[in-house]
């Protein structure tokens, strides 16, 4: 027992955390630092927003302002939206498909740590000499000349982060393909964990495009090659298409578990079955294969050509298909239900118009012709943050309501999430619909400024007032937070009362070996089947027996940090500073001195006895 007992006091729960191999455990840390990188993306973009809010503005400098555009952008994709994803991941899919943790713990540690070390090496360009300031595509044509270390920045931090996503990916398909509990079909599966497991095979083909072309981009700026460089036989489209590829994936990477997140709310609160789960299904996976055959419609204006454009703008036009049979279904699953207007359901109801809206514009940029006049103007940005936003950042906080629950045993404040919804949504459509009109009159997009009399001042003060009610919204969401952590009012294993799948089978929070017996899953909605003939727990597939865990590890967190503390040495010349050879050498000592060390060391992990799961019934031995 001594093995997995609690650590008391502030220090031994630190320590926990750093050494934590648990999903549940993971998925607070990916929850609390993606929360962070999104308050600093949020910063970020009311800074646009304060300078563009009046003409001729000086409150940030010309190249401040594009510091602050491209860390917006790289921060709310990479070090936001992709960590709050994978927390969903982690609290959540192990605990649907009955497993007891993840196909590989020890990789999952590591997936984060990696992230959390790429995240911290791109913010403290800041204190280094400058942010990255070419965007956050970082097109070629920028970035090779852009002075100081900011691109370098980017390119090592988002190679250490996008290495942890990597690994995370193929560690949750793995999950979904071998560890689900007997019964559980792939078409027994709930939809949340199928956009999961889409969302990991598209992290496995996804990024190695963008890690090649950033590893070409290391070798453009610090070792003098011209993959890039025009005078030197290199072309800078290249740096598109590598980008794109992994580019546009990447939005369905993000907006796939969103989907998942909207398709467990409308049951739980319509007290129906989600209406079409096989055509759903179809339509998840078919979004995820159209994904990769639409990355230059981002490129129309490059000059690849009237049948390459044709053929891409069809592709795109196409992927409004499935998500169109989506829409159609969420909306069949609230019809003839017994609607309850909760938090969580208050934002589902409200992704599906936004996300209509955000997928005609993209329509709209979909046919070639008309892209040569939207391209780089207002309406673009628009379009992208009504499905990035109003898709993502929805299902996220979305999900944080619904979830927490699950994730910490206390209930959000009610009243509190409905006022921070509404401020969010009014502010959200207050800031980004006015820019489709900003494009459509010839506003350009990453501008610092404009001049009076343009016709553009209304509208962007309108886009700034609106920026300023979801900042206010996102301060009561996190004073929420902390209200109903404090008073620590416990739920129970149901607190939505209408939980339709295994999740809420079980304690909440979870003991941290999730299900003592492995559940027998007799169909969709698993839980739902069980309330319905009066049970009051799952059906078990086997006896009560011993149950084997994995000890916690801290060599996840060193195997990252080395790569940190390599970053540094690998970006300076030697010439400049000569520590850099021998902190290159340091990073990676620590880094493969781990790695040997978790080849060489045999770690079998403990097993929890089954009298201790006799004595302790459903709570769980405290981990």
């Amino acid at each position: 027992m001594s093995s997995y007992a609690q650590k008391k006091g502030f220090l031994g729960t630190i320590w926990d955390y750093l050494t934590t191999v648990d999903h549940k455990k993971i998925a607070i840390l990916y929850l609390i630092s993606g929360g962070f990188f999104f308050l600093i993306g949020g910063l970020e973009a009311l800074m646009i927003r304060i300078q563009l809010a009046v003409p001729n503005n000086d409150f940030v400098s010309a190249g401040l302002y594009n510091e602050i555009l491209t860390m917006h952008g790289t921060t709310m994709i990479f070090l936001a939206a992709m960590p709050l994803i994978f927390c969903f991941l982690n609290a959540v899919v192990p605990l649907q498909i009955g497993a007891r943790d993840v196909a590989f713990p020890f990789v999952n540690a590591l997936g984060f740590w990696l992230f959390f070390f790429g995240g911290v090496f791109l913010n403290l360009s800041w204190f280094l000499g400058g942010a990255p300031d070419a965007g956050w595509t970082s097109y070629a044509s920028l970035s090779l000349h852009s002075p100081g270390h900011g691109i370098d920045f980017y390119a090592l931090g988002l190679q250490i982060a996008g290495a942890g996503t990597l690994i995370g990916g193929i560690n949750f398909l793995v999950t979904i393909i071998n560890m689900r509990a007997p019964g559980m079909t792939y078409m027994r599966m709930p939809l949340f964990t199928w956009t999961a497991f889409v969302t990991s095979a598209l992290i496995l083909f996804a990024f190695p495009p963008l890690t090649v072309g950033l590893f070409l981009m290391i070798f453009d700026r610090m070792f003098g090659s011209n993959f890039f460089v025009v005078a030197g036989g290199g072309n800078t489209i290249i740096w598109e298409h590598f980008f794109w590829i992994f580019g546009h994936p990447e939005v369905y990477i993000l907006i796939l578990p969103a989907f998942g997140i909207f398709s467990e709310i409308l049951p739980v609160f319509s007290r129906k079955r989600l209406f079409g789960y096989s055509s759903m299904v179809f339509a998840t996976v078919l979004i995820g294969f159209l994904g990769f055959m639409v990355w230059a419609h981002h490129m129309f204006t490059t000059g690849l050509g009237p049948i390459a454009n044709a053929i891409f703008a069809v592709a795109t036009m196409a992927i409004a298909v499935p998500t169109g049979i989506k829409i159609f279904n969420w909306i069949f699953t609230m019809w003839g239900g017994s609607v309850k207007f909760t938090t969580p359901m208050l934002y589902a109801v409200a992704f599906i118009p936004t996300f209509v809206a955000g997928g005609v514009t993209g329509i709209m940029l979909a046919v070639a012709a008309a892209d040569y006049q939207y391209h780089d103007s207002y309406f673009v940005v628009a379009h992208f943050h009504y499905v990035i936003v109003g898709g993502v950042v929805f299902a996220l906080l979305a999900g944080l309501h619904f979830y927490w629950p699950k994730m910490f045993g206390t209930m959000l404040n009610e009243a509190m999430g409905k006022i921070s919804f509404w401020l969010f949504l009014i502010g959200f459509h207050l800031t980004f619909f006015i820019q489709h009109f900003l494009g459509l009159m010839g506003m350009p997009r990453r501008v610092w400024t404009y001049l009076p009399g343009q016709g553009f001042e209304t509208a962007n003060l309108i886009s700034s007032i609106g920026a300023a009610f979801m900042g206010i919204a996102v301060i009561v969401m996190v004073y929420n937070v902390i209200h109903t952590q404090v008073r620590g009012v416990k739920v129970s294993n149901d607190p939505w009362g209408d939980g339709r799948t295994l999740e809420w089978a079980i304690s909440s929070p979870p003991p941290f070996y999730n299900f003592k017996q492995t559940p027998l899953v007799r169909g969709l909605d698993a839980w739902w089947l069980e309330k319905m003939e009066g049970k009051k727990e799952m059906t078990p597939a086997e006896p009560v027996g011993d149950i084997h865990m994995p000890n916690n590890s801290i060599l996840p967190f060193f195997i990252a940090m080395g790569l940190f503390v390599a970053a540094f040495g690998a970006m300076y010349h030697v010439d400049d500073k000569p520590w850099a050879i021998p902190v290159l050498i340091i990073g990676f000592i620590i880094t493969l001195g781990s790695m040997f060390l978790r080849s060489v060391v045999d770690d079998h992990g403990h097993h929890i006895h089954k009298e201790d799961l006799m004595d302790d019934k459903d709570k769980g031995v405290k981990a």
